[in-house]
């Protein structure tokens, strides 16, 4: 069933690490923190490869509603989304190489997302396959040493680590909480 969101396509990419923590079960007795978390990736279109949601910046939002939505459009989840940018990643794209700069270099600000609802209809869902996995297991799926990295950041957040200031990132601090809009049935509000 296809959702009756639309997906918004182009522009600067931002990305998250949609995760959950589980609880503490019969079948999960770790106190680690790290045992019980789980992060969402989901396929490219056309690519059986598993990575995290991303997606372009738009000029009407900031790049972390821009994460916030493209978890929505890509893997149909919504949640709070750290303040706390887990840093900028350069990376090529063949598919835009021409318009993000000269050489075909892209910047990726990257942010976690807390999901506290997961939807079973959304955008892209025709066109991705989700799938959450143990933070380990993500390494292993990985694409890019950069993702494997942004997990490295991932991590020393959860692990209450300081994450080096991203200086290039020009917005406000913010805890953005995606919610329905009757508008556009998904606003990024901070």
């Amino acid at each position: 069933m296809s959702s009756p969101l639309l997906a918004r396509k182009g522009r600067q990419q931002q990305r998250c690490i949609p995760y959950k923590l589980n609880n503490i079960d019969g079948d999960n007795q770790s106190c680690d923190l790290l045992d019980r978390v789980e992060v969402l990736m989901v396929t490219s279109p056309g690519r059986l490869d598993f990575v995290f949601p991303k997606g372009g910046w738009e000029n009407d939002e900031t790049a972390g509603e821009a994460a916030c939505r493209e978890a929505l459009e890509e893997a149909g989840v919504r949640g709070t989304l750290n303040d706390t940018a887990l840093g900028v990643w350069e990376f090529r794209s063949k598919s835009t190489q021409k318009a993000c700069s000269l050489e075909g270099t892209c910047k990726g600000y990257m942010f976690a997302l807390e999901v506290t609802e997961e939807l079973d209809c959304y955008p892209e869902k025709d066109s991705r396959d989700r799938k959450w996995v143990p933070v380990g297991e993500a390494y292993k799926l990985c694409r890019y040493d950069w993702m494997r990295k942004a997990l490295d950041s991932f991590k020393d957040l959860l692990r209450g680590r300081r994450i080096p200031t991203v200086p290039e990132l020009s917005e406000p601090p913010s805890l953005c909480i995606v919610k329905p809009s009757a508008a556009d049935h998904a606003i990024a509000l901070c």
